[in-house]
């Protein structure tokens, strides 16, 4: 059996989380009440601090996740030490990549699982659902090269679909339906992901160790990373997310998580547990379950199999989007995904937990709709107030003035911050006091990184929220934002492109700022920080989006590279600007099995 948190200290973690965002929520009510209603309560008072409640619980579950992360540390997990014994396969779903730099990740994972003396017992598939015919040319033609170089003939296998019915889920579904039954486990890859062999052997240890896990997540890091915005996110990634991972390990227990990638699968459990249907309707809300991953988790929890992520899992890997553009296309399609899963909220035997997932995920989009909401309601409250009276008492010569809550307005504010910045920077000192921060060049480098993350993220973040707010709004009224192929490489925009993508941005912002000088120009100071960054957006998201020449936001793989990363830039250096093989009747392989 798998080691998890004892059931009954996953119940009060989650407890604990649930009772003190309520109450941060519900402080944040009243504090927002009792300022409203200073100068005479009315309805849009009573808006404000209902769409504040919303907004602070959110925020606040995020900083009790930080926390629990903070105060746990994950569990010793069984594994089988000697020889492994199960066959696994590494699927690679790919959907208009460029071939080479996906090839050439492949090559790299083969190269450093024949370190491990187990190559044999790991067999890749690259799944391709392209739909450009050049592009599946290429795939085809350096999928020769990829044999030739690994001498894998037997162990490498390629297919194209003729239809992607399902997406990405439905490109796996039919995998496991054909040959899913040559293999005990399955490593489930995205096109940008990278593994090392001896990571891949110790998940299948964990797997053999642990019959009742049914899927096992690692925690990808982002590699690569080149722009300002990029090497931002890849630090986030490798200094947060690791805490917030383990909290969130802590408070999920059995009922882990999937994020469609650099995971684990036990073939017979996928199988039998994970069909996928397909919702009624059209989409947005109809079709092909988009974010298919944490539905997959859901139903094996249901089955009864365990979902565990194994924060401590080093070796996983994946690539990020370089501008804030490329960012908020992916983010759409994920917005679109987790508003989908309102239509799974009630479905018949899911677990509680499984159905709270749902429900976070959706509040994740919907959250920034209500911070907006807020903060358009404030600019409309002065059409919405009573008129004051201030000569209440008859013959009482001098005015009666309301009194001034200012403070609390300020201690909301306070409140607000806190919750964004200090779970951050306990990380920080918690990474100081362990000696994690070595890997980040130091505790000084690592505490400047922090800083300038936190300005970064405070600046980008009325951009994000404008950006998630047009995907909700698009997915409530019907659009189908489909499953667009992903951006690699050079994201680099020019002022004009940043300026096409935003220019919306600009005259909400510029419109924001008019509306309040109008109508309540008290607000304008607090309005600044949110409507200036969404004025100078393209600005913004084109510098962003160009080269990092700084040593803030190191990470511990750029100072220095995993093998694998090494023998995939030998790899990529070689291939690059080399011919493919020309084999231009070559027909499509189809997926086989020694």
């Amino acid at each position: 059996m798998s080691h998890q948190p004892h059931e009954g200290r996953v119940v009060l973690t989650r407890s604990v989380a649930l009772a003190a965002s309520v109450a941060a929520a519900w402080g944040g009510f009243l504090l927002f009440l009792q300022f409203g209603a200073a100068d005479g309560l009315d309805v849009m008072d009573i808006l404000r601090s209902a769409l504040i409640f919303a907004s602070t619980f959110w925020l606040a579950w995020g900083a009790a996740q930080a926390l629990a992360g903070l105060t746990t540390r994950p569990p010793v997990q069984p594994r089988v030490t000697g020889p492994i014994r199960a066959r696994t396969a590494i699927l690679i779903p790919v959907y208009n990549e460029d071939p080479v730099a996906t090839f050439a990740r492949i090559a790299a994972m083969d190269a450093s699982l024949k370190s491990t003396g187990f190559r044999d017992l790991f067999h890749f598939a690259i799944l391709s659902d392209t739909r450009d015919e050049g592009v599946a040319q290429k795939e085809r033609h350096w999928f020769l090269r990829l044999l030739s170089e690994t001498g894998a003939e037997g162990r490498i296998f390629y297919r194209r679909r003729q239809s992607n019915k399902g997406r990405k889920a439905g490109n796996i579904e039919d995998f496991i339906k054909r040959a899913g039954g040559a293999y005990d486990f399955a490593i489930i890859l995205d096109a940008d992901s990278l593994m090392e062999g001896a990571t891949m052997v110790e998940m299948v240890r964990r797997m053999e160790a642990a019959p009742d896990v049914g899927l096992l997540q690692t925690l990808p890091k982002i590699i690569h990373a080149r722009s300002r915005f990029g090497r931002a996110m890849q630090f986030s990634a490798s200094f947060y997310t690791p805490i917030f991972c383990r909290g969130l390990a802590m408070m999920q227990g059995r009922t882990g998580p999937f994020w469609g990638h650099n995971a684990i699968v036990r073939v017979r459990a996928f199988a039998e547990s994970c069909g996928l249907p397909e919702l009624s309707g059209k989409p947005p809300f109809g079709g092909h379950i988009l974010s298919h991953d944490y539905v997959e988790a859901a139903l094996l929890a249901r089955a009864g199999w365990t979902v565990r992520v194994d924060d401590d899992i080093e070796g996983s890997f994946e690539e990020g989007p370089e501008n804030i553009v490329d960012h908020a296309k992916r983010d759409r399609r994920w917005c679109q995904g987790n508003l989908q899963h309102s239509r799974l909220l009630l479905a018949p035997g899911l677990k509680m937990w499984s159905r709270f997932v749902f429900l976070q995920g959706i509040l994740a989009y919907i959250s920034p709709v209500f911070w907006l909401a807020f903060l358009l309601a404030s600019i409309a409250a002065p059409l919405f107030a009573p008129p004051v009276d201030y000569f209440p008492v008859d013959y009482w010569p001098f005015p009666v003035l309301p009194v001034s809550q200012t403070s609390k307005a300020l201690g909301l504010a306070v409140g607000v911050v806190g919750l964004l910045f200090v779970p951050k920077l306990l990380i920080l000192l918690d990474a100081g006091l362990r000696g994690r921060t070595r890997g980040f060049g130091g505790f000084l480098r690592s505490a400047k990184s922090v800083v300038s993350e936190l300005v970064f993220s405070s600046i980008t973040a009325p951009i994000f929220l404008m950006y998630q707010t047009r995907s909700v709004l698009q997915v409530l009224r019907g659009a189908d934002g489909g499953w667009p192929a992903q951006t690699r490489g050079d994201g680099t925009l020019s002022l004009a492109d940043a300026w096409a993508a935003s220019h919306w941005i600009v005259t909400a912002g510029a419109a924001g700022l008019g509306l309040a000088q109008w109508l309540s120009p008290a607000l304008v100071p607090w309005l600044l920080p949110v409507a200036l960054p969404m004025v100078i957006a393209p600005l913004l998201i084109s510098w962003s989006s160009r080269p990092s020449r700084t040593a803030t936001f190191t990470t511990p793989t750029e100072r220095q590279s995993a093998a694998v990363m090494h023998l995939q830039h030998l790899i990529l250096d070689r291939w690059q600007g080399m011919e493919a093989p020309d084999e231009p009747d070559l027909p499509d392989p189809a997926v086989t099995h020694a």
